[in-house]
């Protein structure tokens, strides 16, 4: 049975194997933009593929579905609420990326302020990737591995070792795709791996409600929206770890970080032929987003109806369901399916983290002459290193608190909401210096850290909310107090067309009705009831941040003007001298 999986498994893995080596063996992998970048190569669907990949590993997949186990609906949020971000990193962000030509995220920060805040997010990145994500990512992926393949049956080893034997597998066969075919090539097995998990999610929760309906699927289905309607609520209380004010708040703004400036994310699109393929790209990845609820929260659902409170660990909820729903002869080929997905995660953030240190780190600090074939060679090196770390460190993971998708969350906590205010206003501000966003820094770490002693049952989505308007304000003040001698200017590198993509506009305004209607759907004017009133104090908090909001906007205007005509009036003087 076990070599039934085992083989569908392989056949499937080294098909992707060829396939991304077929389509990269014409890329120059010896120069900056042809490693990092595919060569500025990257066509829409490619992207799209690459993104969704990149996103959808087995930390969300088991992590959200534990959520919705456990909880509701209403954790759907944060796939259904993406397009947002994704619709503003289309029109605000990537023109801009693009136009200059960067490479990284710290790359815009240098030409914005100066090296050394470009080399403070370079390292606050990689750290994160480092100790949080790639160690999460292999566990995650062990867990859902081992449940198909039957591992810890077979051999009766210990979880930590399966946990180990795992993650060294998947970054051996990860670097291979990093060290030796750079961005491209990881690209590339996305778009077949894509095309594959999307399929493959679909089938779960249609196996699902069949096993749900005892063989029948239209009786699963029913059962499904009748025997607890609170649990396909989607609109979360004061209680929830989503409640619905944070939608346009807090959630917004951890979703422009994660969609608009993770370097992991948009690195994808920062490789696009030209504005129009990525545009294309980024918001075929948001439509795709708004119909992963089906398999990021359904089948946590339908666990919960077929295993109630059976399972001791809500994270063993998908995997459970995998396990016990999927038919012999698919298995291992959704094994290689997952297997990619984790790979897709684990290779595109290696990739990011090697490109931010190699262009952000090594080469200003210890190799400023560095030729592009010297930078490949010390990426590659440096990849090796930080997979051994993330593999050592994974295991460990098996000690952590339950919700290892929130506890990610809210790591990332800790440096997203200052590096989105950097981006933001370095994007709309001419005189904001480069010590604006280092004292931002400084007082966000110390301030969310606080909230953690302080407000310690306090949503950290409602910390996220009031921190980025304030990270804002004190970049406006500090831009008031010691503005730059000169106005910045957005710099034009030349490297791709900029014409937009035709379509964008109507593409975005369909997918936000989409998303309107999935919402609605998931709610108590669609088929979910309500088990807590909501609070009219959500309220209260929303209108709060909107007016803080408003208020720093409406500051951050006039003292613009203001330093404007100062500036030409002294103008007017020296001249009249």
């Amino acid at each position: 049975m076990i070599w039934v999986i085992f083989t569908t498994f392989m056949i499937y893995t080294i098909f992707v194997m060829w396939f991304s080596w077929y389509k990269t063996k014409g890329t120059d992998l010896s120069s900056q933009d042809g490693y990092f970048l595919g060569g500025r190569s990257l066509p829409g669907l490619v992207i799209a593929c690459s993104i969704i990949l990149t996103n959808l590993s087995t930390e969300q997949i088991v992590g959200l579905n534990g959520q919705a186990f456990g909880e509701s609906m209403v954790v759907m949020a944060w796939e259904v609420s993406s397009p947002i971000a994704l619709i503003i990193m289309a029109f605000v962000f990537l023109p801009r990326y693009l136009k200059t030509g960067i490479t990284t995220i710290p790359d815009f920060l240098e030409q914005r302020y100066d090296l050394r805040t470009r080399q403070i997010v370079s390292v606050l990145f990689i750290v994160g990737y480092a100790v949080a994500y790639l160690p999460t990512v292999l566990y995650s992926g062990a867990l859902v591995l081992d449940s198909i393949f039957s591992i810890t049956t077979i051999t009766s080893m210990s979880p930590f070792m399966i946990v180990l034997l795992i993650s060294v597998a998947i970054g051996l066969v990860g670097c291979g795709y990093v060290i030796l075919g750079g961005l491209k090539a990881t690209a590339m097995s996305d778009t077949i791996n894509g095309i594959g998990l999307i399929a493959g999610g679909l089938l779960i929760p249609i196996l699902g409600l069949i096993a749900l309906g005892g063989g029948n699927l239209q009786e699963g289905v029913n059962h499904l929206l009748t025997a607890n309607p609170t649990k396909l609520n989607a609109i979360g209380d004061h209680n929830a770890s989503v409640p619905w004010a944070v939608l346009l708040t807090g959630m917004l703004f951890n979703n422009l970080f994660y969609w608009a400036t993770n370097q992991s994310i948009i690195q994808r699109s920062l490789g696009a032929k030209n504005l129009a393929e990525g545009q294309k790209g980024v918001l075929f990845a948001g439509m795709f987003k708004v119909f992963g609820v089906t398999f990021l929260a359904l089948p946590g659902i339908i666990a919960f109806f077929m295993y109630g409170n059976t399972l001791a660990n809500p994270d063993l909820a998908y995997p459970t369901l995998v396990g016990d729903v999927m038919p012999l002869a698919l298995s291992g080929i959704l094994a290689a399916i997952l297997f990619g997905a984790i790979m897709s995660s684990f290779n595109n953030a290696l990739n990011a983290s090697i490109t931010l240190f190699t262009l952000d780190i090594y080469k200003p600090i210890f190799k400023p002459q560095a030729k592009d074939k010297e930078l490949v060679k010390a990426g590659r090196f440096f990849a090796a290193g930080l997979a051994a770390i993330s593999v050592i460190v994974a295991p460990f993971i098996i000690f952590a608190p339950q919700g290892l998708y929130a506890y990610l969350q809210e790591m990332f906590g800790f440096y997203s909401m200052p590096i989105l205010a950097m981006v933001l206003v370095g994007f709309f501000s001419k005189r904001i210096p480069a010590l604006a966003p280092k004292v931002a820094v400084v007082v966000h770490v110390i301030l969310y850290a606080a909230s953690k002693v302080v407000l310690a049952d306090i949503n950290f989505l409602y910390v996220l909310s009031v921190l980025f308007p304030l990270n804002v304000l004190t970049m406006v003040i500090v831009g008031r107090l010691r503005p730059r001698e000169t106005p910045f200017v957005l710099h034009d590198a030349n490297v791709v067309d900029l014409k937009p993509w035709k379509y964008a506009k109507p593409f975005s305004i369909f997918m936000i009705v989409v998303m309107l209607s999935v919402y609605t759907f998931f709610s108590p004017v669609g088929v979910a009831e309500v088990s807590v009133p909501y609070s009219p104090w959500l309220f209260v908090f929303l209108f709060a941040v909107l007016g803080l909001i408003a208020g720093i906007i409406w500051y951050w205007v006039k003292m613009e003007k203001r330093y404007t005509c100062y500036k030409t009036d002294e103008s007017k003087k020296v001249s009249s001298f």
